[in-house]
């Protein structure tokens, strides 16, 4: 649509002259190349702006550029337009011709900078329309993990031989599970929520994946935070804990260490979390429990619109180790 917006606009200069003298007695003196040669002489320092100048970083090494490239265009236009003065004495008027060529560059220019402009603002619109969608897919994938019959069904079956026995973890267990949703449902949908929210999300999660996983895993969860009332975006750690609980239900044996670790220093976040991993297994995982989640992929994503150079996320699969480190300035 933008070349439709360009073709019209080189139209009406082209034709503004004709347009200007219709119904004069000679109409516009000048021929149709001529104004043909001028246009070509006005597009080649307006689009140098538009579509080089403007869009670089630290413009002010090149206004030496700039300003060369307009005295030498309108120079070179000088010359070329004396083709169409041979009987006109147009040596006189050079220095008025090529100061009206420069106002009609930097004129021209302003023109061009405010579409350019225009489209910056209407790309930055569209980046936080996008970062919206990212973060509601993101509430609706985090729902669907936790509604996940491989979750719900497990747990729910756990509560209930949990039940059956008396135990006396049965109420905990009910009440954690209703707060997991609770938080999806109400705290996943704001921009911000408060850190001690976030990590009791999390903490929530962890106990109800110990008592399904039983002596499996051997969770050790470590926390130092200095002002829990922070704020951070939801759901952004989450991901990182499903993956770790994940990879490690298929892992033969008992007691397979996942060690999460966070810790809030002034306004720098860290988190840590290390499980063990075998590339071998992803095979086994069920398929209901693998498309589940918010994903580490979609999770990068979120940081990149959420905290744009305000993070580092380093993953790494080493020693049959899976461990992943994020710090964000909160």
């Amino acid at each position: 649509m933008e070349p439709l917006y360009h073709l019209f606009f080189w139209g009406i200069v082209l034709f503004f002259p004709y347009v200007k003298y219709l119904g004069r007695e000679g109409g516009y003196p000048m021929s149709f190349s001529h104004e043909l040669v001028a246009l070509f002489f006005n597009i080649i320092p307006t689009y140098s702006m538009y579509l080089w100048f403007f869009p670089i970083n630290n413009k002010k090494r090149y206004i030496l550029i700039v300003l060369l490239l307009f005295i030498c265009s309108a120079l070179v236009y000088y010359y070329a337009d004396n083709f169409f003065h041979l009987e006109e004495n147009h040596k006189d008027h050079r220095w008025r011709s090529i100061i009206s060529s420069l106002v009609t560059y930097v004129t021209f220019s302003l023109v061009f900078f405010t579409l350019f402009s225009v489209k910056k603002l209407y790309a930055k619109q569209l980046e936080l329309d996008t970062a919206k969608q990212e973060k509601q897919q993101a509430e609706l994938s985090a729902l669907k993990a936790h509604v996940n019959p491989h979750f719900l069904f497990n747990t729910l079956n756990n509560i209930y031989a949990n039940a059956l026995k008396k135990d006396e973890k049965t109420p905990d267990l009910i009440l954690k599970l209703s707060d997991n949703f609770r938080y999806l449902l109400h705290e996943g949908q704001k921009e911000q929520v408060t850190l001690d929210k976030e990590i009791t999300h999390i903490k929530d999660y962890i106990s109800l994946q110990e008592e399904r996983l039983s002596t499996k895993v051997n969770v050790s969860f470590l926390e130092d935070i200095h002002n829990p009332q922070k704020q951070i975006a939801p759901l952004l750690l989450i991901p990182f804990v499903e993956n770790a609980f994940k990879y490690t239900s298929t892992l033969k044996g008992n007691k397979h260490p996942i060690k999460i670790k966070t810790t809030l220093n002034t306004e720098q976040f860290y988190f840590y979390c290390e499980n063990s991993y075998d590339k071998n297994k992803i095979s086994e995982i069920e398929t209901n429990w693998q498309e589940s989640g918010i994903g580490i992929k979609n999770t990068k994503k979120r940081l990149q619109l959420l905290y744009p150079k305000q993070h580092q996320l380093l993953i790494k699969e080493e020693n049959n180790l899976f461990k992943v480190t994020l710090t964000i300035l909160l």
